[in-house]
């Protein structure tokens, strides 16, 4: 049997020591839990933009989504699969899901993350 070890590259990317989301996802900080699988957690969004506003982030750390498709189609399919399924639960399976890539984009923590909004007549862009 071939045993390996990760690389500090790999296991950089399960976690960053000082990212918010990386410290949620350990327990280490905590948040309203609505949800999880097994590469994904959602969470309540400290400032709720509609009813339902709910953050669904991947376990392993990536900068954003567009690392995390990269990396990981199948950890990005999951978070949105759970997007669906926290809708589905908390509202009536409407919603709107964003992802911010980059800080002119409005991403303010750079760990991969989706905002799922729903719960009522969502207007605008």
């Amino acid at each position: 049997m071939v045993r390996t070890t990760e690389t500090s590259t790999e296991k950089a990317a399960e976690r960053s020591a000082d990212c918010l989301f990386c410290k949620i996802v350990a327990g280490e900080i905590s948040a309203d839990m609505v949800a999880e699988s097994e590469s994904a957690v959602a969470f309540k969004d400290i400032n709720p933009k509609a009813p339902v506003h709910v953050l669904v982030v991947p376990r392993k750390h990536h900068a954003d989504v567009s690392a995390l498709a990269g990396a990981s189609p199948e950890a990005l399919a999951d978070v949105v699969a759970l997007a669906d399924q926290v809708a589905s639960d908390l509202a009536d399976g409407q919603y709107r899901l964003i992802c911010n890539v980059g800080p002119k984009a409005g991403q303010t923590v750079f760990h991969a993350h989706a905002h799922v909004l729903a719960g009522t007549q969502l207007t605008g862009f």
